[in-house]
Formats: C-alpha cells, structure tokens, sequence
C-alpha cells in the first residue's frame, strides 16, 4: 500500500469516473486503474463498485476512503513540519471565504498579505458556509474566513473579529427617526433578507426573537446581494440589516439611513476555520496576523452579543 495509491482513491471518490480522477492527479487512466486495482487486491476487498454509473463507494470502501483522507493528510503534515523548522512561508494554500466577507474583507488585507509573502499561492473561492465545511472536511480547502461559531467535529474556529449588525433604515420607515435602534423593536416581517445559503440571514433570523406568520404579507423578497437590499428599502419597501464593514464604503446619501444598535449591539463572529488536522498552520497563523492588523484600525466596539448562524448567543466585552 502508497500513498500515492491513496491519493488515487480519494480522486475516483471525489470524480466518481475514473477519467476524471486521473486527469485530476496527472496520470494516466490506465495507470490510475492499474494501481487502484493492485490495492483491491491486496487487501482482498472492492472499494469501488464499478457496475453502478456514477462508480460508487462500496460499504467497506467508504471507511477505506474515511482513513485513506487521514492517513494522506498525516503524511502532508511530514512536509508541513520541516517547512516550519525551516521557517519557509510558502507553497499552494485554498482558502474559502463566504458570500458576505468575500467583498469588504478580502481587499482590504490581500495586497499586504500577497506583499508579506510572495511565496505563498492562494487560491480563494466565493463559498457558502455549507459547501465550506464539506471542502475543509474532504481536504480540498486549507482553511476558510466564516461566521461562527458553528461547532462542528473535526473543524477549528480561530476568531479574526467580531462584526456588528448595522440598521439600513430609509425616511420612510418607522424607525428612522431613531438615533440608535433596540433588537426589540425589529419586525423579521419588514426586513430585507439575503436569500437562503448565506449566514448572515440565519444570524438576522436568530437576532429576531420570533418569526410572525408571513400569511397575510403583500411583499417577500430574498436577494442575493447587500445592493439590491439597499435599493430596495430606498423604494421604501422596508429596512435591512447590514454587516458594518459593507456599510464603509456607501454613498453619504446612503450613510445617513444607518442606525447603531443599542448595547449589547448584535455582532457576527467572523473567524478563520480550518481542519483540526492542523496542515499548513504557518500560512493560517500568517493569514489572522495580517488580518487582525487591517481590522483594528476599522471596527472599535464594545459589548457586543455574538450571534450564531447556528442559534448560539454569546456576550463578550471587546477591546480592539
């Protein structure tokens, strides 16, 4: 048995088609097939069952795939040890970032990060929270920026900040003319969600005590986009909520309609997650340095609630 057999498996188990998973790792089908099969046979077992289109895992198959993941990922970390003894900073590194971070963080600290350490090559892709955990958990993402906390087995939350809710309240609605807005006094009913994936609707759902019956509603709208939502309650067709850093960069017309939230204010946990296997620690512990030194100078807020896509609360004095 080799690793790089292993590394044959969990392609075909990804691919499902063994074309594709050779094409994946660079060889060709044959060689891939003739190795997998050498494996098959030695351990006297079928991992894949081949009649069935797509290829599917067999029962026993799954739990070779399960340790095949961990035994690849332990032989990475051979690699990542002498890195660290060397104090190289460098190499391939997949970072995934969610919908509502990826616009107002990622500018502001790439170039300083890319600048820091030219050796790195990262690879970023736009993900929501659940195709984030699937990735990190199968090993094709090295670490991701998201809300949390989440809680999840096997995956590592190291927090970068904590983010407050911001009120989008237009002249029309009837809490403009509050200087500052209390959680009790939103209606889930006349806010403006981003559609179901993102995170940041769930924390809005959970910030709001109770969810009135949407029976006898004459208007529903879920967007994909911070804009449209803005647009929208322009038009006068309700308020929003946003997260403080999207609302830096709005118009001066646009940042007169923000209302701060009394304390506790409401606040996301935004972190960098990654797999508790921990690879590649020297480029994450790089990645929440420089991050943590472009934040400071742009959130200062105290005694802030945490809000959980997953329904957790948590208060927590802050001090940036």
């Amino acid at each position: 048995m080799t690793i790089t057999q292993l590394h044959y498996v969990l392609a075909v188990a990804e691919h499902k088609n063994f074309t594709r998973a050779a094409q994946k790792v660079f060889v060709t089908q044959p060689t891939l097939s003739m190795q997998i099969q050498k494996l098959e046979e030695e351990l006297d077992i079928l991992i894949f069952d081949r009649s069935k289109k797509p290829i599917e895992l067999t029962e026993t198959g799954k739990k070779i795939v399960t340790q095949a993941r961990n035994i690849v990922n332990e032989s990475d970390r051979i690699q990542d040890i002498v890195d660290q003894q060397k104090g190289f900073i460098g190499g391939a590194f997949r970072l995934g970032i969610i919908p509502t971070v990826m616009p107002t963080l990622l500018p502001m600290f790439i170039n300083n990060f890319i600048k820091k350490y030219p050796k790195v090559k990262l690879q970023i892709e736009e993900l929501h929270t659940e195709a984030i955990i699937e990735k990190l958990k199968e090993g094709h993402l090295d670490a991701a920026i998201a809300a949390t906390p989440l809680s999840i087995d096997g995956i590592k939350e190291n927090v970068l900040y904590y983010e407050p809710f911001v009120g989008y309240i237009p002249p029309s609605h009837r809490l403009h003319k509050d200087h500052k807005i209390d959680v009790g006094d939103l209606d889930i009913d006349d806010i403006l969600l981003l559609q179901d994936g993102h995170c940041f609707k769930d924390g809005i759902i959970n910030l709001c005590k109770t969810v009135k019956s949407t029976e006898a509603e004459h208007f529903r709208l879920q967007s994909g986009s911070f804009e449209t939502l803005i647009k929208l309650a322009n038009e006068g067709l309700g308020m929003t909520l946003l997260p403080y850093l999207h609302t830096m960069d709005l118009p001066d017309k646009d940042k007169s309609n923000l209302r701060m939230f009394k304390d506790p204010v409401p606040a996301r946990e935004v972190s960098l997650i990654y797999n508790r296997s921990e690879l590649k620690m020297q480029i994450i512990d790089a990645m929440r340095k420089v991050i943590g030194s472009v934040v400071k100078g742009a959130i200062a807020f105290q005694n802030v609630e945490i809000i959980s896509p997953t329904q957790q609360k948590k208060k927590k004095e802050i001090q940036y």
